[in-house]
């Protein structure tokens, strides 16, 4: 039985009652919690354990406001149909049933917590190359998010799921078909569940702050078709992206806006990761093609929450660092802003299974700082 999400639910359960019912009037329906000013997100492992164990989403600590359930993956690279299926029990001892786990979403959310469905992950290449494709992940994507009732969607593409053909030059006005595909496939979902519809993406660097220096396969051709491919995803949903958290780790070094090298695991690569999509950067090399910022209010920055967790770990002490120099321009080392960004979002985390296998270091001690 498919469940419609609880923001669409209590709209359609708000005007039956009106209708129903028209004496004496009974008391709305609280509306859906928005996400915090400050937030923490983190993934978690719904679909296999990883080697960190399986974690149920009722004992998800309260720190977390966004928590994406990885992963819905495609039939096939291309097909564009996703799946989205529990843990087995032989992998995952203790994974609820399906009842229970819609049980769990709904005390979430009930919490004010959103639940979001993430598509991809590592092991989930998704290429839409048709518009069969597209309307294939559109249906079963909605499908999923129905059935259990989510607050929204998470891209994670990765891999080989997004390039740039000869010839894709200019971001702002994409050509590829796996990118526009993308496009119009998040534009319809989004269009259909309205407003309160959290769409978040949790690209590499390798597809975002790269593509400073090189955008797909160059000027002359040759380079990597997948450098910057995130950028006229990112830029064409802007006006509904939620929250962009790139993945500032399992990275090389990036060049910033300072036209120097920067190396994950310090405060210095997050500011100045962070701090591309916060002011902006030409694409490419070409000053004539600048990706404007985003809204501080739209980013967070990506981390490993533990040293199981990823390559680029950083620890606590300078991630606070990084986080006081970017909202603050205070105590900044290394890279140094032009400025302050103090809407900045918050942080975001592979994994909260992870973290509970560190006892739970990031959510109390990142969820303390932010407040």
């Amino acid at each position: 039985m498919r469940r419609i999400p609880r923001f669409l639910a209590t709209a359609a359960a708000a005007l039956l009652a009106a209708t129903l019912a028209p004496a004496p009037a009974a008391a709305e329906p609280a509306a859906a919690a928005p996400v915090p000013d400050r937030a923490l997100a983190g993934y978690l492992h719904a679909g296999f354990a990883n080697g960190s164990g399986w974690v149920d989403l009722a004992d998800v600590p309260d720190q977390w406001d966004i928590i994406h359930l990885a992963f819905a993956e495609p039939t096939s690279p291309t097909s564009g149909r996703l799946e989205f299926e529990l843990c087995p029990a032989a992998e995952c001892p203790g994974v609820p049933t399906e009842q229970e786990f819609t049980a769990q979403i709904d005390a979430a959310q009930a919490r004010g917590k959103k639940v979001v469905l993430s598509v991809g992950g590592q092991n989930g290449q998704v290429s839409l190359e048709t518009p069969a494709a597209r309307d294939a992940f559109v249906r079963s994507a909605s499908a999923i998010i129905d059935r259990y009732g989510l607050d929204g969607i998470d891209i994670d593409f990765e891999g080989h799921s997004l390039y740039l053909d000869e010839g894709d030059t200019d971001f702002r006005s994409p050509t590829t078909p796996v990118i526009t595909n993308l496009i119009g496939a998040l534009r319809d979902l989004t269009g259909r569940y309205g407003p309160d519809f959290v769409l978040t993406m949790a690209p590499e660097t390798f597809f975002v702050q790269v593509g400073h220096q090189f955008y797909g396969r160059g000027k002359w051709g040759g380079a990597d078709p997948r450098a910057g491919a995130y950028l006229p995803v990112i830029h064409a949903l802007r006006d509904r992206l939620t929250l962009l958290h790139v993945q500032h780790y399992n990275s090389g070094p990036v060049m910033g806006l300072d036209g120097q090298y920067h190396t994950m695991g310090t405060a210095d690569f997050h500011q100045a990761m962070a701090d591309m999509v916060l002011t902006g950067f030409p694409v490419g090399g070409d000053a004539s093609q600048v990706f404007p910022p985003l809204d501080p209010g739209q980013v967070a920055i990506g981390l490993p929450a533990s040293p199981h967790a990823g390559n680029g770990h950083t620890p606590v002490a300078e991630v606070r660092s990084a986080w006081d120099c970017l909202t603050t321009g205070a105590g900044c080392s290394g890279y140094t802003p032009a400025k302050a960004h103090p809407g900045l979002r918050g942080l975001m985390a592979w994994s909260i299974n992870w973290d509970r296998y560190n006892g739970d270091e990031f959510a109390t001690e990142h969820g303390r700082y932010l407040g």
